[in-house]
């Protein structure tokens, strides 16, 4: 397995990826890829942390894609999409793209990373409930499945509502 960061040249591939870890039945195209190909085009798209995992063939079967969020006045990297192709699920390559892209985030010195997803997958690289730092996301629908994972340069004062890109206010 190779995590590396994303290429221009990899990008069918990731959209592949993206359609094969995300397909229902009754969409014609996800919203994963719809968000994936918006978010891509946008400048709040972290280029160091959109990375691809390889099989040991060269092929690419999983990705994470992150962008800038902010609190305030303090941008925040999110883990907006992260997808590994439904063939190669249960292997690490989805641990060892959040790993990756924590270790890249902190070397940016981000003061944390946010995520909206399952309590019991992210909660294994740290993440908490977002609520437990004074951190809150703009749905509160969504409230248990938004987590904040603290990172070196963490700061407790950076509290407040986390805001999205744009392209999440249009899906």
């Amino acid at each position: 397995m190779l995590i590396r960061r994303e290429t221009p040249a990899d990008l069918a591939a990731v959209r592949a990826v993206t359609i094969a870890s995300s397909y229902k039945p009754h969409e014609e195209e996800p919203v994963e890829v719809i968000l994936r190909d918006s978010l891509r085009k946008g400048e709040d798209r972290i280029p160091a942390l959109s990375l691809v995992a390889e099989d040991k063939d060269g092929a690419i079967i999983g990705h994470a894609l992150c962008t800038w969020g902010r609190i305030g006045t303090v941008r925040v990297p999110n883990i907006s999409l992260l997808g590994v192709h439904c063939d190669h699920r249960r292997r690490g390559f989805g641990t060892a793209l959040i790993h990756a892209a924590l270790a890249a985030a902190d070397a940016l010195d981000a003061p944390m990373v946010a995520v909206l997803g399952d309590p019991d997958f992210y909660g294994r690289f740290g993440f908490r409930p977002s609520t437990d730092l004074g951190i809150v996301g703009e749905e509160p629908a969504w409230e248990h499945m938004f987590q904040i994972r603290t990172l070196t340069a963490y700061d407790q004062s950076v509290q407040g509502e986390f805001i999205y890109p744009e392209p999440f206010g249009s899906i």
